[in-house]
């Protein structure tokens, strides 16, 4: 899914090479964590990436977070995302938890990323969608 005429970050203004990195690494992280493929999701995090959840501790480093989404969820649950944008190396994607069998009682949420110098996921705050 790296593709080189997607280096925009979204917004106007000049790319940023490692944000543009950051947008590439954060879609593949969603393609990696639908695959079940851990080796190569845990090529795009930093080694002290950081992963907040609503309502738990903050998890902290490569195999606290890939045992948190791979040992929380369900296993034929997808993401759906529905954007991608990115600045200053922060990175929010907007999408859908899809969870077949649940009638299309998907779970929204956004995922604000924070990118480290060298384009990998350095953090991720999650935040969901709920009915006021």
């Amino acid at each position: 899914m790296n593709r080189q005429e997607d280096t925009s970050t979204g917004l106007p203004g000049p790319a940023d090479l490692v944000t543009a990195a950051g947008i590439d690494h954060v879609r593949l992280v969603y393609d990696y964590l639908d695959a079940g493929d851990l080796d190569s999701c845990a090529s795009l995090l930093h080694e002290e990436v950081v992963l907040e959840l609503p309502g738990l501790p903050p998890f902290h480093g490569r195999a606290a977070v890939l045992h948190t989404h791979f040992g929380h969820t369900l296993p034929t649950a997808r993401y759906a995302i529905d954007r991608v944008v990115g600045q200053d190396r922060s990175v929010v994607a907007t999408g859908r938890r899809v969870v077949p069998g649940t009638d299309g009682q998907d779970l929204r949420f956004v995922d604000l990323f924070a990118i480290a110098d060298d384009g990998m996921v350095l953090a991720c705050t999650r935040y969901y969608h709920v009915a006021p």
